[in-house]
């Protein structure tokens, strides 16, 4: 381990690799989705929206403004595609073929796990379904709901989205649009015509390997016991587990100031290494990010390199909560400084901050309230609520600065 970084290094090394260590250099254009989820490797779907659903927020923390239909479109023209990972995420579709492959032979995620019981128990059914589809065109589940509960032709609801789910677990369906976030089921070799053709064929362990390097690279820096979550590829790995990539010369094991474990960087990152141990990565974005954006999905990797203990409360009793049902935290150069509990009002255009919470034992500085104030007026700007209601702070002494700064934000716009 010839390369020394220290905790701020490595930061910004995975920041860097991530997309969020400095703003956006240009107005975001269509084809950026499609590449940001790319330099990702995965963006996970989750449908809770007290302000935006969990992909959105990702994407905008990276680009800035974008239309958020330009998700629906880089899915409906196939540029990526939903699959199972450590959870339901979006894929680039450059990935399509070894995202399959694991899933059919080495996935034990229990959205495979129940399609395959559910196919062994019910295979009559979804072969019904299927021919249904492929006569009839593509279905979402809510084409076989029943008014006030009453039969039909086909089965009950339920059953039919459990069919689907199957069928997409196993790769037999893939979804082929979105519409108002409702998945659009179609046989995947009609959404994607590439899986007519000869796929790779590839062993268990070379998938596995595949997509461990996968992880490393979209993490930019990594402990050896974090690189299995990323994916949800089993087991946790130990160093020793990473010697033949090491040895290979496809990672290089890295010190960082603080960790009792190596670090792990991936060759193709040689360059940002470079940079980041000549102290030459400067972080100078500041963003609200999602609950699931990967730079915090993982709690002992989000502690260990921001000192930010994180938990997504929203599956916790309401009166066990610490921090808020949909907690944002705060990316501010480098830093994870704080966390807010947000809602849009979009039918009366109010951004309220329901609380706000500082980073224990950090005070924050004129910069700070300044750069949050500008990263909270752009969500609510890009949310179509401007007007910012801040209800609550901790520690209080905030929220009257934090008040003057989002002022001051409005006086200086020319449109104010």
């Amino acid at each position: 381990m010839s390369i020394s970084l220290s905790l701020a290094q490595a930061r910004n090394l995975h920041l860097a690799v991530q997309g969020l260590l400095q703003p956006p250099t240009r107005v975001a254009k269509r084809a950026d989705v499609a590449a940001c989820i790319q330099r990702m490797a995965l963006l996970q779907i989750d449908t809770i929206h007290v302000v935006s659903r969990s992909p959105y927020l990702v994407l905008h923390s990276r680009l800035g403004d974008y239309p958020r239909e330009w998700l629906e479109d880089t899915l409906a023209t196939a540029k990526v595609f939903e699959t199972w990972a450590h959870e339901a995420c979006f894929a680039h579709v450059d990935d399509l073929h070894v995202h399959r492959a694991y899933n059919r032979h080495a996935r034990q995620h229990w959205g495979v796990a129940n399609a395959r019981k559910l196919a062994s128990a019910q295979r009559p059914h979804l072969d019904k379904l299927l021919e249904h589809i492929r006569t009839n065109g593509p279905v979402k589940s809510s084409d076989f709901e029943r008014p006030e509960g009453k039969g039909g032709a086909w089965w009950g609801w339920k059953d039919e989205k459990r069919w689907l789910e199957a069928l997409f677990g196993l790769g037999e369906l893939m979804i082929a649009r979105r519409e108002n976030f409702h998945r659009v089921y179609d046989l995947s070799e009609r959404v994607a015509p590439q899986l007519q053709q000869q796929a790779p064929q590839h062993s268990e362990a070379t998938l596995h390997t595949h997509l461990i390097e996968k992880a490393i690279a979209a993490l930019g820096i990594t402990q050896a016991r974090w690189v299995n979550d990323y994916f949800r590829t089993k087991p946790r790995f130990k160093d020793v587990d990473l010697d033949a990539l090491v040895d290979a010369g496809t990672v290089q094991r890295v010190a960082v100031e603080g960790w009792d474990a190596p670090g792990y960087v991936h060759t193709s990152h040689a360059a940002l290494l470079k940079k980041a141990s000549a102290g030459k990565l400067q972080a100078t974005h500041t963003a609200l990010l999602s609950p699931f954006d990967p730079v915090v999905w993982d709690r002992e990797r989000a502690s260990t390199l921001f000192d930010f203990d994180y938990r997504l409360e929203c599956y916790t009793p309401e009166e066990k909560r610490v921090y808020g049902y949909f907690v944002l935290p705060i990316l501010c150069r480098g830093e994870l400084i704080g966390r807010l509990d947000a809602k849009a009002h979009r039918a009366e255009g109010v951004f309220e901050v329901r609380a706000l919470y500082a980073q224990p034992g950090l005070v924050w500085t004129n910069d700070h309230l300044t750069d949050v104030a500008q990263a909270i007026q752009r969500s609510a700007d890009w949310h179509g609520t401007p007007q910012v209601r801040i209800t609550r702070t901790q520690p209080a002494k905030l929220a009257a600065p934090l008040r003057r700064a989002l002022k001051n934000l409005k006086l200086e716009r020319p449109d104010a």
